[in-house]
């Protein structure tokens, strides 16, 4: 009997690119993908990020058919010790947040939005790769600058909130090119993308600062999924993302 929708199943693995750790595993994120027949799709991730303090985060994501988020689930462990789980809602004129965290203590946040979201941040790479659909290559245009979007945690790591946040600059997001790359899980046709909030290439004292990560490259399927076949991150984080398990379910197959 045909699926009902398209499924995607695939792990991530984190890697330091820092002197002497060059190879060690750091982390490793699992996640799934569905995508119903008029284009709605739910990512469903956790990660996890072994470096003191470790961090834990379950994440649900959904998208409307324009790419647009509709609602998104967070819980975020630190240290392994909880710090907070949040639900957002998003409609074309409001962000919502309904949530407790251990900082902030219960939350109810409304966010007026003067036109619908581009994206939410929520930290898995996976995430970060639907973040590319903002750049609209088919119209021409490869690089923009993007302040229609907001994050679930401004930390690089994304080791605060859940709750809402708006970044202090807006982020600059390229099309480098399409790409035929090969990683562990396999040969994809690729598009390749750089996201940068900042100039600053993260080489001298940035560290762990809002609006100044470091230039992070990322290479997804060029298909409708667009799926993390592999990031890397420059200046101080100096860390890589490989995609090492790959299984799709299509009912068009």
């Amino acid at each position: 009997m045909p699926i009902p929708h398209r499924r995607v199943r695939g792990m991530l693995r984190y890697t330091s690119d820092q002197p002497g750790r060059e190879g060690a595993e750091r982390g490793r994120e699992r996640f799934t993908i569905s995508v119903a027949a008029d284009g709605r799709r739910t990512l469903r991730a956790y990660t996890e990020i072994d470096d003191a303090p470790n961090v834990q985060r379950d994440v649900t994501l959904s998208l409307g058919a324009d790419w647009r988020p509709t609602d998104c689930f967070v819980r975020l462990s630190v240290g392994d010790r909880f710090m907070g789980s949040s639900w957002f809602r998003f409609t074309d004129t409001e962000a919502e947040c309904e949530g407790y965290t251990v900082a902030e203590g219960r939350l109810s946040q409304r966010w007026p939005l003067a036109k619908p979201l581009d994206g939410f941040g929520t930290h898995p790479i996976q995430a970060d790769s639907w973040l590319t659909n903002m750049v609209d290559i088919s119209a021409g245009r490869v690089r923009g600058e993007y302040d229609n979007l907001l994050m679930c945690s401004l930390d690089h790591r994304g080791a605060s909130g859940p709750m809402l946040m708006k970044f202090p600059n807006p982020v600059k997001l390229a099309f480098i090119g399409r790409e035929r790359i090969t990683v562990t899980a396999g040969t994809f046709d690729a598009l390749h993308y750089r996201f940068a909030e900042t100039t600053d290439d993260g080489s001298g004292d940035t560290r762990n600062e809002p609006g100044k990560h470091p230039p992070y490259d990322l290479w997804c399927t060029a298909d409708g999924d667009r799926v993390c076949l592999l990031a890397y991150v420059t200046g101080y984080m100096m860390t890589r993302y490989e995609l090492v398990e790959y299984e799709c379910d299509d009912p068009r197959d």
